[in-house]
């Protein structure tokens, strides 16, 4: 079954159908879906969607964008939540300096505070980078074969990407490498094997092709595995297996 290793169910452009969308996962061949938090409002909405689907696990943290909204409560509401049976991660975490919504220096002082507290309570984190290669790199660094996790939404080279899996984190392939505009993205497909790479929406958003620039689902992922398959040379049914397995590894849930 596929395993959608990041998702956002809790956002606004699944009002109207969420329960519908998420009760057609399974017999559309969706078998587990991770949703990721993004900042502390999405986090009481990730507590009850795991309440509500049996499926669906969720991880709380906060996105570069927001870290703003970090202060010492909610970081211990933060700690408290993540010792939930049903979360599996504590992201998405990172830096992003396309945006610059927040100073670079706020981004790194909560980035490195919330990957500390993924070390003390021994759980797989979820890294946001965008626009932030070297500075990410820097700091991940600290925590190779310390911290279990996924480079999110990856972007940058396939030389980056092997720094990462020797560091033993996995690689999240998601609508992107459809695009015909995305060789890098294609070229780290290639290159990194397949026991590192997970399959990952990020939706509502970077729905693949044929469904670019719609509203993004899990559904969307036989898209992303046939064109990991074509890159890869093996497969549609090795691709899916091999992925939910890595990804049961990533959140402990083998």
């Amino acid at each position: 079954m596929i395993f959608d290793t990041h998702a956002h169910y809790d956002d606004e452009q699944f009002d109207e159908d969420r329960e519908e969308l998420l009760l057609s996962m399974q017999e559309d061949g969706v078998g587990t879906i991770v949703n990721a938090g993004s900042d502390v409002s999405s986090w009481e909405d990730i507590r009850n969607l795991t309440a509500r689907y049996p499926f669906v696990y969720g991880a709380v943290g906060v996105h570069p964008d927001d870290v703003g909204e970090l202060n010492e409560e909610n970081f211990n509401r933060l700690r408290t939540i993540l010792q939930e049976e049903k979360i599996v991660a504590l992201g998405e975490i990172g830096l992003d300096y396309y945006w610059d919504k927040e100073s670079h220096e706020e981004q790194k002082e909560w980035f490195i505070r919330q990957l500390e507290l993924a070390k003390e309570l021994e759980m797989p984190v979820i890294i946001h980078s965008r626009d932030a290669a070297a500075d990410t790199l820097e700091i991940m660094k600290k925590y190779g074969g310390k911290l279990q996790g996924v480079i999110h939404c990856f972007s940058y080279s396939a030389e980056l990407a092997r720094e990462y899996v020797k560091m033993g984190f996995f690689i999240g392939i998601g609508g992107v490498v459809t695009f015909q505009n995305a060789k890098k993205l294609k070229e780290v497909v290639k290159e990194i094997p397949l026991e590192f790479l997970v399959l990952e929406t990020d939706c509502p958003y970077l729905a693949p092709v044929p469904n670019r620039g719609k509203r993004n689902s899990s559904l969307n992922l036989i898209y992303v595995a046939e064109q990991i398959s074509e890159l890869k040379g093996v497969s549609y049914e090795e691709v899916v297996a091999q992925t939910e397995k890595n990804a049961r590894r990533l959140y402990g849930m083998e």
